[in-house]
């Protein structure tokens, strides 16, 4: 005998108003957020895995990819992912052992050090990143539009919190 599994946001949800508390639409629109964000990273995974990628370190390859000289200061890397400097450090060096990017010397500031992708860095992205869009980033459920409609009421949130 198969358990219908229940959905875990409307459990949550439920012992919210069980308890007469308020706010129990938003709680639901966080939820499902935080959840979705676990499965696109899992659907990510799938793909990455098998290329020794995480997706950080996608993310920090995709950043050096695109930068004009295939280079960054570890700083930027930072402010970029919004990340703690820390996580960008561990980040490059995984993939400085991985043989990814490489660190150099920064040209003007001595103190500073340039996280650079090297080819086989150029290969993973060339890869992975056909792979991760065949897979609709893991939001294959949504159409185009709805996936428009959705990163518009997303970013009024980002913005009334002053992401940017």
């Amino acid at each position: 005998m198969s358990e219908e599994r229940r959905d875990p946001v409307e459990e949550a949800v439920a012992q919210w108003h069980a308890h007469g508390w308020e706010g129990g639409e938003r709680l639901r629109a966080a939820l499902s957020i935080i959840r979705v964000e676990e499965l696109i990273r899992a659907a990510s995974t799938e793909v990455l895995r098998p290329l020794q990628l995480s997706y950080a370190r996608h993310e920090l390859l995709s950043l050096l990819y695109f930068s004009s000289r295939g280079e960054l200061p570890l700083g930027k890397l930072s402010e970029r992912l919004m990340v703690h400097p820390a996580s960008v450090t561990t980040t490059v060096d995984s993939l400085v052992k991985l043989g990814f990017v490489e660190r150099v010397p920064h040209p003007t500031d001595r103190r500073g050090t340039l996280a650079r992708i090297t080819p086989a860095g150029r290969e993973r992205i060339e890869a992975s990143t056909p792979e991760l869009v065949k897979r609709r980033f893991g939001l294959d459920a949504l159409s185009e539009d709805e996936a428009r409609t959705l990163t518009e009421l997303l970013r009024k949130v980002r913005a009334h919190r002053g992401d940017f």
